[in-house]
């Protein structure tokens, strides 16, 4: 990943050292909010496109794109402007297209999978990957974890868990399906650690869930929920999300005071998405970051990549974020950004 590495985290990391680099590198990290489809390579998208126009038939319905169409799909992605967000999320209907097989799903994973844990010097010690169950013809929800999990178990628990995410667009009997398949598993002894919720931050009832998260509790899965992600969240809808207890919240960008104080009075680890943040304009900069606050409130914090496919971010860059001086980083010494570190490790879903 790191060739495709642009912009803000980009510049961070080619100002430091090759000690300050090597710090980083060897630093006990974990990844614990990284959204799968947007994580794919993309070289793995290339790949995927040569597969999928092999295999092109204009009466499946899985195959809604043209080869044309993924391809032009594929050249948006490769050209992006990482200063600009507009058009990045467009290109997704291809990856989804993409990995709307078995064997597609399968190479995507397994190319996630090795991009955060495989070779020398791995992006991090501890991966929790996250995706939605997908439906497609000859793939049902319950085979599409299962493909993720093959994928996700062919390393050592130490290594590598799995979060389902539910959408907040979900409907009430496909959100309890993919509870019910989270709960299952995980008594099956597969390597589900958690639940999700994510999507449209402006979509669903937020007061309607209990029920499922009551159940992922109760079989002994962690929460994550998005939250207060835009401007536009209704105050009360963080209140809300917050009375069902998560053990981490992502974002929390825009928390009024009230939930705040919820959030530091019960220590809820927040997935701190830096470059994610600075490219979607929910930071004006690095600088006015929400991370200060919960720096100087010694709050616990995760620093995640999100989304590396559209934000050509990692998370050794995104750890450059911290190190580097201002205005390219926050200039936290090499202490502060261990301390860090040793946040996200003890804030993993493996600890429950």
């Amino acid at each position: 990943m790191s060739s495709e590495i642009a912009g803000h985290c980009a510049e961070a990391l080619a100002s430091l050292s090759p000690a300050q680099i090597s710090f980083i590198q060897n630093l006990p990290k974990v990844e614990l909010h990284a959204h799968l489809n947007g994580s794919i390579p993309l070289s793995t998208i290339q790949e995927l496109s040569k597969d999928y126009a092999a295999v092109y038939d204009p009466g499946n319905p899985n195959h809604k794109l043209s080869p044309a169409e993924v391809e032009a799909t594929i050249q948006q992605l490769t050209k992006l402007d990482v200063s600009n967000l507009h058009g990045f999320f467009g290109p997704f209907a291809a990856v989804y297209a993409l990995t709307s097989s078995k064997e597609g799903l399968g190479k995507a994973t397994r190319a996630v999978l090795a991009g955060f844990l495989d070779g020398e010097t791995p992006q991090c010690t501890y991966l929790e990957l996250r995706t939605t169950p997908k439906e497609a013809v000859g793939m049902t929800r319950l085979e599409y974890v299962q493909t993720v999990l093959e994928e996700i178990e062919r390393y050592p628990k130490e290594k590598a868990a799995f979060i389902l995410s539910l959408d907040r667009r979900m409907k009430p009997e496909i959100m309890q399906e993919c509870v019910d398949l989270a709960t299952k598993l995980k008594a099956a002894g597969r390597r589900v650690v958690g639940i999700d919720l994510c999507g449209d931050p402006l979509a669903g009832d937020m007061t309607s869930l209990s029920p499922y998260i009551t159940q992922a509790k109760q079989a002994g899965l962690g929460v994550t929920l998005h939250i207060a992600e835009t401007k536009e969240n209704p105050p009360d809808e963080a209140l809300d999300l917050l009375a069902y207890k998560p053990n981490r919240l992502g974002h929390a960008t825009f928390l009024n005071e009230k939930a705040l104080e919820v959030v530091l009075k019960e220590k809820i680890c927040v997935e701190i998405c830096l470059t994610s943040n600075l490219l979607c304009k929910t930071v004006d900069s690095l600088d006015a970051h929400h991370i200060r606050f919960y720096l100087e409130q010694n709050h616990p914090i995760a620093i995640c990549t999100d989304d590396m496919l559209p934000f050509r971010n990692s998370l050794l860059a995104e750890y450059a974020l911290l190190l580097a001086q201002p205005p390219l980083g926050l200039g936290l010494t090499g202490g502060e950004v261990a301390k860090i570190a040793e946040m996200g490790v003890h804030s993993t879903f493996s600890k429950l």
